[in-house]
């Protein structure tokens, strides 16, 4: 069994040095591996990615993430992206990774992610240049997803997000903007490939559980949804992660 820390949309600015490593650290009595959804900075800036990669330098345990788009705001993701590694945080993009935890070799693949909707009220790639873009954009970043989950050899896959892959975890977001939030692409994706739990944030308002249509539990960790500095899900050895996952307080 592994113990797998989340969570997403820390949002760091200038006044967040010194607030957030305090939140984790308890971490390496808690978890193996801690992972990270999106939104790691307010604005995208490379001194609010400088401040986060410091905050986050050294936790004790592998820290892997994905960026989100407050992360590609100012454009300066590939800088934020350079601190972040530095730092040791692994960031993946249509990429893999494999870590040996104990003896289990745990697989985490990630994207951004996109929108576009949902079954029933998504958007097409038809009509107009700037619309074939948007939904483009997601059809490729889904399956750029999904090769790197088929292509991971491990014992235990997670697919880790921004965008939400569910509407499930939405609940609570205002439907208008739904398609904004996420897209059915990267569930078809998830459930193609195959994965044990996918994690996403970017629905402040939404709720932390879901599941795809094939049966994948899917989890939202938005800081704001789980209200906890981050939760454990246990995946492995048969275990499905589901209510029994810890979460750690938020340091006051």
């Amino acid at each position: 069994m592994t113990r797998v820390a989340a969570v997403g949309d820390l949002h760091a600015g200038p006044d967040s040095v010194g607030t957030i490593r305090s939140r984790f650290e308890d971490l390496p009595q808690r978890a193996d591996v801690l992972l990270l959804a999106g939104d790691l900075t307010r604005r995208g800036t490379e001194e609010e990615g400088r401040i986060v990669a410091g905050e986050l330098r050294d936790l004790g345990v592998p820290v892997a993430a994905v960026l989100g788009n407050h992360d590609h705001h100012s454009g300066q993701e590939d800088r934020i992206r350079e601190h972040l590694e530095a730092a040791g945080v692994r960031v993946l993009e249509r990429e893999g990774l494999v870590l040996d935890i104990d003896g289990t070799r745990l697989g985490v693949a990630g994207t951004k992610g996109f929108g576009g909707g949902f079954a029933g009220a998504s958007a097409s790639a038809f009509g107009e240049d700037q619309m074939k873009a948007f939904i483009g954009h997601t059809e490729t970043l889904a399956a750029g997803l999904e090769e790197a989950l088929t292509n991971l050899r491990a014992d235990v896959r997670i697919a880790l997000l921004h965008y939400a892959p569910v509407d499930a975890t939405l609940a609570g977001e205002r439907l208008e903007i739904f398609p904004f939030l996420g897209s059915y692409l990267l569930a078809e994706a998830i459930d193609r490939a195959g994965a044990d739990l996918v994690i996403h944030g970017h629905a402040h308002r939404g709720k932390e559980k879901g599941v795809t249509a094939g049966g994948i539990t899917v989890r939202n960790v938005a800081e704001t949804v789980i209200r906890h500095a981050y939760k454990v899900y246990r995946v492995g050895d048969g275990v499905r992660p589901g209510p029994e996952a810890e979460a750690a307080r938020l340091a006051e």
